[in-house]
């Protein structure tokens, strides 16, 4: 059976994938904090600076995430951040502040599974040659 993407190439693909998700993430709680708030099932919030230092922090990462594949091939900050982020949504946080408090850790795990096991198979194909 022949792959339509190489391994290297699949990797490329999910990190600016996953980037593209914190950049997107980041734009809504920077720019429309109210409307994202509501849409994710949270209560009205009066300060929202926090939200939006929260956005700026997602597109901080997004910027990791690519430098470090670019320069290094590695995805250690990727599996960092979203390990950390799985713990939180889904082990610190209560699931009855919000519906996308456990799809978020859920969502987050998928990436950082998905990403590690790609990047196993980058590796063991680099070993192997």
């Amino acid at each position: 059976m022949t792959r339509l993407l190489s391994w290297p190439a699949l990797e490329k693909l999910g990190i600016i994938l996953v980037a593209l998700h914190s950049l997107l993430v980041g734009a809504l709680l920077l720019l429309i904090p109210e409307w994202t708030l509501n849409f994710a099932g949270w209560q009205p919030m009066d300060d929202l600076f926090f939200i939006r230092q929260s956005g700026a922090f997602h597109f901080v990462v997004a910027a990791g995430y690519l430098i470090e594949y670019w320069r290094h091939g590695t995805i250690n900050l990727l599996v960092i951040a979203k390990s950390t982020a799985v713990i939180f949504l889904l082990v610190l946080s209560p699931w009855g502040e919000a519906w996308s408090v456990p799809f978020s850790g859920i969502t987050d795990g998928m990436m950082l599974v998905g990403m590690f096991v790609i990047h196993r198979q980058v590796t063991k194909t680099a070993a192997d040659l």
